[in-house]
């Protein structure tokens, strides 16, 4: 019988970037401020004042920075996908983040 050989290829590819420590936990969100990230594609809308009820029920000291205050974190110019547009507004973020004095984020993605 003849020795067949085949050459396999890893699906998921090379990585190209190490592993990132996570960021430091939050102990607790009593008096903390949360700013609101939304891709504005599902629901955000509905979610994000669901989220605030239980949170400020949980915590009554917590604020929030709503997702109007930093846009939409998927950019789209006439229905397209921008990628420089997209690049540039969450270029922005982590400095509106900072102007609202934000502690700790709330991301949601949908599609």
């Amino acid at each position: 019988m003849e020795n067949i050989q085949y050459e396999v290829v890893w699906p998921r590819g090379r990585k190209t970037v190490g592993n990132v420590p996570l960021a430091r936990r939050l102990e607790a969100l009593e008096g903390k401020t949360i700013g609101e990230l939304w891709d504005w594609l599902f629901h955000g809308e509905q979610y994000y004042p669901a989220i605030e009820k239980e949170l400020a029920r949980r915590y009554p000291r917590v604020r929030f920075v709503g997702y109007e205050t930093f846009g939409s974190t998927l950019a789209r110019a006439g229905g397209l996908l921008n990628p420089e547009e997209e690049a540039e507004v969450l270029a922005e973020i982590p400095e509106k983040l900072r102007q609202n004095k934000c502690d700790a984020v709330v991301s949601g993605l949908g599609f």
